[in-house]
């Protein structure tokens, strides 16, 4: 590899461009925290939606997808593809809600929804739980995806002469000083700029990402020694290119694969992921009902109708448009590194190996982008609930809108500091999402329901985050049961029974939320629904939302939209033209479904 002047000049480029937008929107973002944090509410859909995508498209995602299909083949991707029915739950249930919420943060709901002293504990310890140790967690890891990337593209980078360096007894490794510069300027543009800044950056960095994805995935297969898709075909074992996985008696010591490599679900780890986790668990970009900075990004759409189209374009354009580019590069590397055991390594491997002058600078911007759009988001996201959620309502309640924006400013670079301390504190964190799935099992419901349920009180959400933590170290330890070594299904059912079981304890247990914090509430929302029957009998004036069997349809066709979309891609990529186009046309009929549907909802257009 030889990185030349015009690849240098292509990422000068890049950069230029992503520091201009931020200084550009500097002043907007500057008015007040509404402007800072939700781009004063005024994001059109396609910005907020393509922010969205960009913000979960990350440095470490095409590292992961290539390890899941190394080890499994296509069907591996369900590891994360069975997220998409909770996403289009929140598309066409939660989106215009948390638009009409009014609220800057989703950790603020607490305080519409709930009243007294476990609703302000609840809030408190939500904005320090998730907005700095979670928040810095999920930064962390995006970190160390980077240092990867570095280590691959330059094993032999020195700073000053040292290959790495130390401070208060932690060492630091060239490349990751070197991605700590990287995350100092994205912190920079990022903390001038607020939403309107990262949600313009992240549309134009996600371009940049998309299209080195497809010129990298479009070079390797082409490569003599894969022999284009005729070439994968032949080369690779048949089961790879399965778009399901088979069901089957997985055992734990073969970490649910066969003989042959296929990924063979036991029907335990089948109604896990399928059945269970996109409903049942938190995780950041993938929250039951919509939270974090996908909230983010529907509370600051134009109105409800933008706020539900921007969801939904993220759910086509992740699940069903992004991940092809990235799985045909896997194919490729598993041909050209057959014996690399790091299997996410060769993605980057391609990159160094088959690209020419300027596209090699143009994929080095692309993971540039990928990895700044990521972070900018998690920062300004995890700065809202720091100063909204915590200094704002218990430290300074008298502050101006501009010294908020001043603390959010000096925030975000704090939050980079720990996120780098941290980043050092991790050799391996590719399970970490098993964890944090199992250890939030069962919130996810009371997620939802406290939307449309007039009985959910602040005691179930605080009781079914704290419930977790009390049966795992006996499954861990009394039961023998390891999240992180082949017992994560099976643990993560058992949790969510048992959590279910306390949350609806306590919520029958404890005093229902005051009824005039609920008649604000249902005021605000107007959810209508069976839930609030109690409510909307003695608030006639207030009209509640109706037809929800329209949006049960939708969601079950949305789900099928994507599904068949992403299928008929893959089957037009490897010549079955016949299946494609049909998966495509079905696609298709479901969009004009959906549309037709939507003309018929009432969603607000102020």
């Amino acid at each position: 590899m030889h990185i030349t002047t015009i690849d240098w000049l292509i990422i000068g480029v890049y950069f230029l461009i992503s520091l201009s937008i931020g200084l550009i929107m500097s002043k907007r973002a500057g008015k007040g925290m509404n402007d800072f944090f939700l781009s004063g509410r005024k994001l059109p859909w396609y910005i907020a939606g393509t922010s969205m995508v960009a913000t979960t498209f990350a440095a470490d995602t095409p590292l992961a997808v290539t390890e899941l299909v190394s080890e499994h083949g296509i069907a591996g991707n369900w590891l994360w593809w069975n997220m998409l029915f909770g996403g289009m739950l929140t598309v066409f249930f939660f989106a215009k809600l948390w638009r009409r919420a009014g609220i800057i943060t989703d950790a603020e709901f607490v305080n519409i929804r709930y009243s007294g002293k476990p609703s302000r504990f609840l809030r408190g310890f939500r904005a320090i739980y998730i907005g700095i140790f979670m928040n810095t967690i999920v930064i962390a890891w995006v970190n160390l995806a980077m240092v990867k990337i570095f280590s691959v593209m330059f094993p032999n980078l020195t700073i000053f002469g040292h290959s790495a360096f130390h401070f208060f007894g932690i060492e630091f490794s060239s490349q990751l000083v070197a991605v700590a510069g990287l995350m100092l300027f994205t912190t920079f543009y990022s903390a001038l700029s607020g939403l309107w800044g990262v949600s313009l950056t992240d549309s134009f960095q996600f371009i940049i990402a998309m299209t080195g994805s497809i010129i990298l995935a479009v070079f390797a297969v082409r490569n003599v020694d894969v022999g284009g898709i005729q070439g994968l075909k032949e080369k690779l074992p048949e089961w790879s290119f399965d778009f399901f996985p088979k069901i089957g008696n997985a055992g734990k010591e073969t970490g649910g694969i066969g003989a042959s490599g296929i990924l063979k679900m036991s029907v335990t780890a089948f109604i896990a992921y399928l059945g269970v986790q996109w409903w049942s668990s938190w995780y950041p970009g993938a929250e039951p009902g919509g939270g974090g900075y996908i909230a983010q990004r529907m509370m600051s759409a134009k109105n409800e109708k933008h706020s539900v189209l921007a969801t939904l374009w993220f759910q086509i354009a992740h699940y069903a448009l992004r991940p092809w580019p990235w799985i045909i590069a896997a194919f490729a590397a598993l041909i050209l590194y057959p014996d690399v055991s790091d299997k996410g390594a060769t993605y980057v491997m391609l990159i160094r190996d088959l690209l020419p002058s300027g596209l090699l600078g143009l994929l080095l911007a692309a993971f540039l982008a990928a990895y700044m759009s990521t972070v900018a988001s998690q920062t300004v996201w995890g700065t809202s609930y720091i100063v909204n959620d915590f200094y704002k309502p218990f430290i300074n309640t008298k502050a101006t809108e501009i010294q908020y924006v001043k603390i959010s400013r000096i925030t975000t670079f704090i939050l980079m500091f720990f996120a780098i301390i941290i980043t050092t504190q991790f050799d391996r964190i590719s399970d970490a999402w098993k964890f944090v799935l199992t250890m939030s099992g069962g919130i996810g419901l009371v997620l939802l329901l406290r939307w449309f349920w007039w009985r959910i009180n602040a005691w179930s959400e605080i009781s079914a985050m704290i419930a977790p933590y009390i049966i795992y170290p006996v499954l861990r330890y009394g039961f023998k049961l390891d999240v992180l070594k082949g017992d994560f299904e099976l643990s993560l059912i058992i949790i969510v029974i048992w959590s279910t079981t306390v949350w609806l304890t306590v919520t029958f247990l404890t005093k229902p939320e005051k009824e005039e914090k609920l008649r604000s509430f249902y005021k605000t929302i107007h959810p209508g629904g069976i839930g609030w029957r109690k409510i909307s009998v003695e608030m006639p004036e207030v009209r509640g939302d109706t037809g929800y069997g329209r949006l049960f349809f939708n969601w079950f066709a949305g789900s099928l939209m994507v599904m068949f979309a992403l299928f008929g891609i893959g089957k037009i990529i490897f010549a079955e033209y016949y299946s494609g186009f049909i998966f495509i046309g079905i696609s298709i009929l479901t969009g004009i479904l959906i549309s037709y549907n939507l003309s018929k909802n009432e969603l607000s257009n102020s």
